[in-house]
C-alpha cells in the first residue's frame, strides 16, 4: 500500500515513523516532508498550502491512504478535493475542519451539542482569555489574569484580524485527548499531557508547544471512553446532523477544574507535539486505523497502548516564539539514536551539507521508558547530547508526572 504524507514538522515525521511499521505499508511519500522524513519516505517539493499542486501530486502518485497533517490545508479544503478524486483521505472535509478554523463555529457547535466550554464575556476585563478566532498556529490565545496583561494582549490577539473571541479564565490542569473519527464512530488513543507555555513553570507567551507526556491521568477519575460519551461523540452527531460528518482526528483540548471538565478548544488534527509522545506507546497498526477512518469503516473499539511510558521535549530556536532565529547548525540530531530515544525532526533544512535550524521549533526530544520518571530521563539525556548553541527549551517537561507518580 502506498501512502503520502502533508506536512513538515515534527508531528508528520512521527507519522510517517509509525507508518513506517505497519504492515501494510509498502511505499511512503511526504510532501513536502523534513531531513528526518528524508530517511523513511520519498520527499515531495510542495508547499502544504499549494492546494493545487498538491492534489495534482497525488493524482499522479495515486496513494491509497492520504494523510494531512497541518490544520491549514484541512481548513482550505484539501481533504474535499482529495476526495473528489476519489482517493482515500484522513483529514476533514473544508466544512468540519471549521471546528479549528473559526472559534466562534466551534462554540455554537458545542453549544448545540450539549459540550461544556468557557463563558464567553462582553468585554475584555481581568481576568479572561482572549482568543483570535480563526487559524493562528497555537498562538492566537493569550491568558490575561491581569489588567496589565489584557492591555498588553489586545493589539497582538486583533493583529490576527477577524473577530475577538473573550472568554472567562478557567483554573484547572489541562490535557489532551485524541480520538480517531469516521464520521460517526470514534476511537481514543493514548491520553497526552502538552505544555503551552515558552517558560518553566508555565511563564512566558503561548506555543505551539514546548513537550508533552503520556500516559497523563484525566483529571477527575475519568477515563478517555468518558470523555468521548461527553465530548466528541455529541460533537461529531451535531457536525454529522449538519451535513458535514468528521472524519479524522478530533482533538479536544480539556480544562479540568474543581467542579467540571470544559473544552478550551477542538483542534482538527492530530496535536503537536502531543503526537510525539503517543504514537511511541501506540500498539496497532496506525495504516489500518487511519485507512479505517478514512473509509468510514473504523473496526476498532479501543486501541491497544504499550505499558511505557514516554516523554517529549521541544528545542526550539533562540528568539522563539516572536521571531525565532535560524540557520543555527545542528549535531547529534539523528533521528533514532537508540531503541528508547527519538529525535523527530519540527523545523530542520539541509545546507551545504549540514544539518541547520530552520523555523521556531526545531526538534522533539522523544524518551521512553518504564515509568515516567526513565522516560523523562532518557528525553533530557538526549537533549544534553544534542548540540544546538542557544537552544531554548523547558526543564520541567512530566515533571509533575513524575511527583504523582512516586
Amino acid at each position: 500500500m502506498r501512502v503520502l504524507v502533508v506536512g513538515s514538522g515534527g508531528r508528520e515525521h512521527a507519522l510517517v515513523w509509525k507508518l513506517s511499521q505497519s504492515r501494510g505499508v509498502t511505499e511512503l511519500h511526504a510532501a513536502p516532508g523534513n531531513p528526518g522524513i528524508s530517511r523513511l519516505a520519498e520527499l515531495h517539493d510542495v508547499a502544504t498550502e499549494d492546494i493545487p499542486a498538491l492534489v495534482e501530486l497525488a493524482r499522479r502518485l495515486r496513494p491509497d491512504l492520504v494523510v494531512i497533517g497541518p490544520e491549514a490545508p484541512l481548513v482550505a479544503g484539501l481533504g474535499d478535493e482529495l476526495r473528489a478524486i476519489n482517493l482515500s483521505v484522513f483529514g476533514p472535509g473544508a466544512a468540519a475542519a471549521t471546528i479549528e478554523g473559526s472559534k466562534a463555529f466551534a462554540r455554537d457547535v458545542m453549544e448545540a451539542a450539549g459540550v461544556p466550554t468557557a463563558r464567553r464575556l462582553p468585554e475584555a476585563v481581568a481576568p479572561c482569555v482572549l482568543k483570535a478566532d480563526g487559524l493562528a498556529a497555537g498562538k492566537g490565545v493569550f491568558v490575561c489574569p491581569t489588567a496589565t496583561d489584557v492591555a498588553l494582549a489586545l493589539p497582538k490577539v486583533e493583529a490576527f484580524g477577524g473577530e475577538l473571541i473573550i472568554e472567562e479564565l478557567l483554573v484547572g490542569r489541562e490535557i489532551s485527548v485524541f480520538a480517531v473519527c469516521d464520521g460517526e464512530t470514534a476511537v481514543a488513543l493514548p491520553v497526552a499531557q502538552d505544555y503551552k507555555r515558552i517558560g518553566d513553570d508555565d511563564t512566558g507567551p503561548n506555543t505551539g508547544g514546548m513537550g508533552s507526556y503520556s500516559p497523563a491521568e484525566i483529571p477527575g477519575g475519568l477515563s478517555a471512553t468518558e470523555v468521548l460519551d461527553r465530548v466528541h461523540r455529541p460533537v461529531l452527531r451535531e457536525l454529522a446532523r449538519r451535513g458535514t460528518p468528521f472524519q479524522g482526528l478530533l482533538y479536544a483540548g480539556l480544562m479540568a477544574t474543581d467542579t467540571e471538565t470544559f473544552v478550551l478548544e477542538f483542534n482538527c488534527r492530530f496535536g503537536d507535539p502531543e503526537t510525539q509522545s503517543i504514537l511511541p506507546r501506540l500498539d496497532h497498526d496506525l495504516f489500518e486505523l487511519l485507512l479505517g477512518a478514512a473509509n468510514r469503516e473504523l473496526a476498532a473499539d479501543i486501541v491497544e497502548e504499550s505499558e511505557d511510558a514516554a516523554v517529549t521535549v521541544v528545542m526550539a530556536s533562540p528568539g522563539y516564539p516572536d521571531s525565532p532565529r535560524g540557520g543555527v547548525e545542528l549535531r547529534g540530531a539523528t533521528d533514532a539514536l537508540e531503541p528508547d530515544l527519538l529525535v523527530f525532526h519540527a523545523g530542520t533544512a539541509s545546507s551545504g551539507g549540514s544539518l541547520v535550524a530552520a523555523g521556531g521549533r526545531v526538534l522533539n526530544v522523544t524518551g521512553i521508558g518504564r515509568s515516567i520518571d526513565a522516560a523523562r530521563e532518557r528525553a533530557y539525556a538526549g537533549v544534553a547530547a544534542i548540540e544546538f548553541p542557544a537552544a531554548q527549551y523547558r526543564s520541567d517537561i512530566a515533571r509533575v508526572a513524575v511527583t504523582h507518580e512516586a
